[in-house]
């Protein structure tokens, strides 16, 4: 297929390219270890860093959040690239002239220009539609913005534009500019019929969605007219250009105030951004037609400081039952942030627009300002739900408020706010405080088990349908999605065959340039007793020996040859520092583990055999009986021999 690069050529560029170089672009690394650095994770908010580079092996891996891979990977996460995008600027990066599978001459001119043709095709329709609004057909469009506030300096600000009625006008226009009615089909601007192809939006008003870098990648659509039989808002659906879970309306036009004053404003539409922003609230943005998540907080974290204490995130929400469960689903996120969270409800339930028009610039400017904590808020929502008036009640609401407390991370506030719900619900200080101190041990890694779950029962590792994002600390791989997919149980860290194990994998991973000559035939054939890690071994041995002196494609083919579940657990084997921080250290503690490994396997063994000897009848059976004598004691100068060595 033409355009696809050379697997030869991607794996050059991986191994040719220095991912510490790559990542120290996005984040600051400091040494930990001998070839091992660390630092804040890009995916995710933390104080203290859990990052780890590995640039021997040539990957990545957050102990906080999960996230790993490869120098490519994490190019795409951070740039928001495809793959092919991925390897295409890491290869000019280092100079490397790309193959395809086309004989070398790349993806043709078409598929180059596939993506700029969309967005040339999406600018000129964002001309277009402005340049309707001016127009005597557009008077009902002027008279919505008019009467919420806007004049035409404001629309122009924000390039408020009009869909004309009727079924073809833009799409007569674009044909007009050259574009095919193939390559308008993939906009998004246009719907199909048995008659072909026409305009989505008819007889509404246009907002223009723009990324970050300022190209507009879709258009939000808000019904006039009474007969419009369609939705009040209309939107763009999914097409390559427009991701709505990936995009904020107005983030174009905040992105600099978000940086400088290190606060991000998240209302509900456009008309919000539009009001916030002339009220003097310029850090205001809005989802598309979807709440605010992962994708959008990853946003939010690029604008925002990474350095501790990372701004605030204000989210205004309509009084109503809806903004309730809309604020809710906000605090769900809150702990991926850095940032203080916020909520800012205007009591009568105006919203940002409504509370401008009728109220005027400073009441907006208000409602920011005085703008609650978000886990307050989600407090109090909790204690509505309860009758404080009886006993039963009360209980009932310390039992489901005093986790939401657990999870404030400021530890100089989380008391106060067990103080102040002590005071909410008339029960005292140390009753919440105990309450709020279990829920705490719960939520812990490790901690006791939630009710109805069985003391003792050993955690199941994350799913692989969750993503390798939900895995957790050492040993941690993915539990079963359905009968086909093995279940991997959490190793214990107190077992010391267990982390015997572990280290050993650690090593074969890090440093396999020692598993060469015969060590490899022992290694392979050592026996490990606990699942995740007896797995992680069968993708090594399935590897082979033939790359094993090549630290980055090994780790590459043992992670294709594990069971999906168990790839952030070979991730972090290949990147948690050795115990050691010269490389004589380094290569004395790996021998050592590696025959710790053998002799374990050995005393196994002398173990089968002694227990075959002492079932055996010498007289019936002298030969066996000698070979078996022969054998245990040959396992034992090997033994000793492995001793001596290290």
């Amino acid at each position: 297929m033409a355009g696809l690069i050379k697997r030869e050529d991607i794996d050059e560029v991986r191994q040719r390219t220095d991912i510490k170089e790559v990542v120290d672009g996005y984040v600051t690394l400091k040494g930990a270890g001998l070839g091992t650095y660390k630092g804040l994770c890009p995916f995710h908010d933390e104080r203290s860093p859990s990052f780890t580079v590995r640039p021997q092996v040539g990957r990545y891996h957050c102990f906080g959040c999960g996230e790993d891979g490869d120098v490519i990977a994490f190019v795409q996460k951070q740039d928001h690239t495809s793959f092919h995008e991925a390897v295409e600027k890491l290869a000019a990066r280092i100079g490397y002239e790309l193959r395809y599978e086309d004989g070398g001459t790349g993806p043709n001119r078409e598929e180059v220009g596939k993506r700029q043709r969309l967005l040339d095709a999406h600018k000129i329709a964002d001309e277009f539609f402005r340049a309707q609004l001016l127009t005597p057909g557009a008077a009902e469009g002027r008279n919505f913005l008019f009467g919420r506030g806007f004049d035409r300096a404001a629309s122009e600000q924000f390039g408020v534009g009009y869909a004309p009625q009727g079924w073809d006008a833009l799409l007569k226009h674009l044909r007009g500019r050259g574009f095919t009615d193939q390559e308008l089909k993939l906009t998004g601007m246009f719907s199909e019929g048995n008659r072909g192809i026409y305009d989505r939006f008819r007889g509404r008003l246009i907002w223009p969605i723009r990324d970050i870098a300022g190209d507009t990648i879709g258009f939000g659509a808000r019904k006039l007219y009474e007969d419009d039989q369609g939705p009040k808002y209309l939107n763009t659906p999914e097409t390559t250009l427009y991701k709505k879970s990936q995009v904020l309306y107005g983030i174009d036009l905040a992105k600099r105030s978000i940086a400088k004053d290190r606060q991000l404003v998240v209302v509900e539409g456009y008309t919000d951004v539009m009001a916030c922003h002339l009220a003097g609230i310029p850090t205001a943005v809005a989802t598309c037609g979807t709440a605010f998540g992962t994708e959008h907080i990853k946003i939010a974290r690029r604008l925002l400081s990474d350095d501790g204490t990372g701004g605030e995130v204000i989210f205004t929400f309509d009084g109503d039952a809806a903004g309730q469960k809309a604020a809710l689903r906000a605090f769900e996120e809150d702990q991926r942030f850095t940032a203080q969270t916020y909520v800012a409800v205007e009591p009568t339930g105006a919203d940002p627009c409504d509370l401008r028009q009728s109220r005027g610039d400073a009441a907006v400017r208000d409602l920011i300002a005085t703008r609650r904590p978000l886990f307050e808020f989600a407090i109090k929502a909790t204690l509505r739900r309860h009758n404080l008036d009886t006993v039963e009640g009360r209980v009932a609401a310390l039992r489901e408020s005093a986790p939401v407390v657990a999870q404030i991370r400021d530890a100089a506030i989380r008391p106060e706010y067990a103080r102040e719900l002590a005071g909410w619900l008339g029960i005292s200080v140390e009753d919440v405080s105990r309450a709020v101190g279990v829920a705490m041990k719960r939520a812990a890694p490790g901690g006791p088990a939630a009710p109805g779950t069985p003391a003792g029962a050993p955690g199941q590792m994350p799913s692989a349908a969750a993503g390798s994002a939900q895995a957790g600390g050492p040993g941690v791989a993915a539990g079963p999605t359905s009968g086909a997919v093995p279940s991997y149980q959490r190793p214990d860290p107190r077992d010391p065959v267990a982390s015997m194990e572990r280290q050993a994998l650690e090593v074969a991973l890090q440093e396999s340039a020692l598993l060469g000559g015969g060590i490899w035939e022992r290694f392979a054939a050592a026996r490990f007793v606990t699942p995740a890690f007896q797995a992680v071994h069968d993708a090594m041995r399935a590897s082979g020996p033939g790359l094993i002196g090549e630290p980055l494609r090994w780790v590459e083919q043992v992670m294709h040859e594990v069971p999906e579940p168990l790839r952030p657990l070979v991730s972090e084997l290949a990147v948690v520092p050795l115990p050691a921080s010269t490389a004589e250290a380094v290569q004395k503690y790996c021998k050592d583990i590696l025959s710790r490994l053998f002799e374990l396997q050995i005393t196994r063994v002398k173990a089968d055999k002694m227990g075959q000897l002492q079932r055996l009848d010498p007289a019936a059976n002298p030969e066996d009986f000698q070979r078996l004598n022969r054998e245990l004691m040959m396992l034992e100068m090997e033994r000793r021999a492995l001793r001596s060595d290290a």
